[in-house]
């Protein structure tokens, strides 16, 4: 046996140098070049399109090719529908030209594909459909290694840098379900029974913001995000006709009661940012509202209206975050918050009850002029901190209070450290597993660019906030969305985020060590 290993060994490398000889050959003679590009996106549950990579086929002047099949490999293919295969004659990805589907069996297989290539460059995306029960814990990875001709020419596909392993998420929301329009303003909070909360607006007739036709709606996940209940409307203050809505929803949870608390603005016709002249009355000014849930958003109560409580009558208008608020360590309820002054100047704030939720505190000077949409978390007991979207753009502002908003100090991670395209963004304290040791540590989440909505992006800061390293960050989502998100802990390795697309809300998760380098 020895001796005839030893004499077919010379004659399968021979074999196989000739088949690179061929290979190259066939490359060489069509003179064809494939590169393939890996988008930076999830693959979501409830989506019919993922386009996750993408082939470009480059022919030369003379020359053209005619394909025959591509031969790719597929990890977890158990999860995946089906993959689609179009054709666009240039960029961006486009539906209008499916060429094929394939249902794929095995890690490795290749795809029938015929399409005649002129020269000049031609692409190819492939996109995943998933299963209704895939897992949100894996990655999907699909990569294509060759293209072959109706010639028996075969061409390998050059792979350029990137990840092609995916996230797995779910489209919790998209534009049409229900007859709606648009599904925006995600807040998300995770019970002590393990339940995700999501909160959005039911935007029905298009994507504008208040005064319109909006209610609140709730997603409810049993399962840690695997799959989500049928929307529920949680609030609802107007019709179809009157211009009436409620929406920017705020979310927390009450770790003593076991309470659910969303703050809403509720706009009795045009009295929202642009139709609010000051006082307390809904025919005047916007409302703050509240609902609770008490059995693990189960139920819901009917609106509570706290405008009185914590409006001063000077200002134009008064709500919440929106987002997300949290339960100090002392026991106190906190929203952020962001009111218009009469000078319609805004400035972001707190709302705070030190009582669970029977009285709220307002009225708070805000620490910095033209912020609004804000998030706070505490960073040590008794002390808060407000991160704040600034009209100025290019950054995001920070501040400190030590006292419950009666007065704030400017941090010093203010409008230098975390970048931002004026977009409400997502900030969270987690205490989590970092190197087998328990740490709190933030995290933020917003379109990490300084112009435009795109590159949904997820840091950490391992030293509350004073610094934002670029090894601790992990890019979600390369494309252009609205841009709005919250982050919640999922358990010590795991962080969930909520965020927007164009008129739809996905949910991902994503363990902390590809975040935490």
């Amino acid at each position: 046996m020895r001796g005839l290993n030893a004499f077919l060994w010379p004659v399968m490398i021979v074999l196989l140098l000739c088949n690179l000889e061929c290979y190259a050959q066939n490359e060489l003679a069509t003179g064809v070049r494939v590169t393939t590009q890996s988008a930076s996106i999830p693959v979501l549950k409830g989506r019919a399109e993922n386009p996750v990579l993408r082939l470009a086929i480059s022919i030369p002047d003379g020359k053209t090719f005619q394909t025959a099949n591509l031969r790719c490999s597929l990890n977890n293919f158990n999860d995946v529908e089906k993959i689609d295969v179009f054709s666009t004659g240039a960029e961006p990805f486009s539906t209008s030209n499916l060429i094929t589907s394939f249902q794929p069996t095995s890690r490795s297989f290749d795809i029938p594909v015929t399409l005649d290539v002129q020269p000049g460059v031609k692409f190819i995306w492939l996109s995943i459909a998933l299963k209704n029960n895939a897992s949100v814990n894996n990655k999907i990875e699909l990569r294509c290694q060759q293209i072959a001709d109706v010639k028996g020419n075969k061409i390998a596909v050059s792979q350029e840098k990137g990840s092609y392993a995916k996230y797995v998420g779910v489209a919790i929301r998209n534009a049409g379900d229900d007859g709606v329009n648009t599904y925006r303003i995600p807040g998300l909070v995770q019970t002590n029974k393990g339940t995700l909360i999501g909160v959005y607006d039911i935007r029905y007739n298009n994507s504008s913001d208040l005064p319109g036709y909006i209610d609140l709606g709730m997603s409810r996940s049993t399962d840690s995000g695997r799959s989500w209940q049928p929307m529920k409307i949680i609030m609802k203050m107007g019709g179809s006709n009157d211009n009436s809505g409620v929406g920017d929803p705020s979310i927390l949870f009450d770790e003593v009661t076991k309470t659910i608390w969303v703050a809403a603005l509720w706009s009795k016709g045009n009295h929202s940012i642009a139709g609010s002249i000051g006082g307390l009355s809904p025919d005047s000014t916007g409302q703050w509202l509240l609902t609770k849930s008490t059995d693990d958003g189960n139920t819901w109560s009917e609106p509570i209206n706290i405008t009185a409580q914590i409006k001063d009558p000077a200002w134009k208008l008064f709500f919440q975050g929106p987002g997300r608020g949290i339960m100090m360590q002392d026991g106190k309820l906190v929203f952020p918050a962001q009111y218009w002054d009469a000078k319609n100047m805004p400035y972001s704030t707190i709302v705070y009850s030190d009582d669970h939720g029977n009285t709220w505190k307002g009225k708070m000077a805000g620490p910095k002029s033209n912020t609004t949409e804000s998030q706070i978390i505490e960073t040590s007991p008794g002390v808060l901190m407000l991160n704040m979207r600034d009209n100025r753009g290019s950054y995001r502002s920070v501040a400190t209070s030590a006292n419950m908003g009666q007065s704030w100090a400017e941090h010093p991670s203010s409008y230098n450290a975390l970048v931002d395209p004026v977009c409400m963004g997502s900030l969270i304290k987690a205490r989590v597993m970092v190197k087998g040791k328990m740490k709190d540590v933030l995290f933020f989440s917003n379109p990490a660019t300084k112009s435009g909505r795109y590159n949904m992006t997820i840091k950490a800061s391992l030293d509350m906030g004073m610094t934002w390293s670029d090894a601790n960050e992990l890019l979600i989502d390369e494309r252009q969305c609205y841009g709005y998100s919250c982050l919640t802990k999922i358990d010590d390795h795991t962080i969930g985020i909520l965020y927007e697309g164009v008129k739809d809300l996905y949910f991902v998760k994503v363990p902390l060590s590809d975040i935490i380098k």
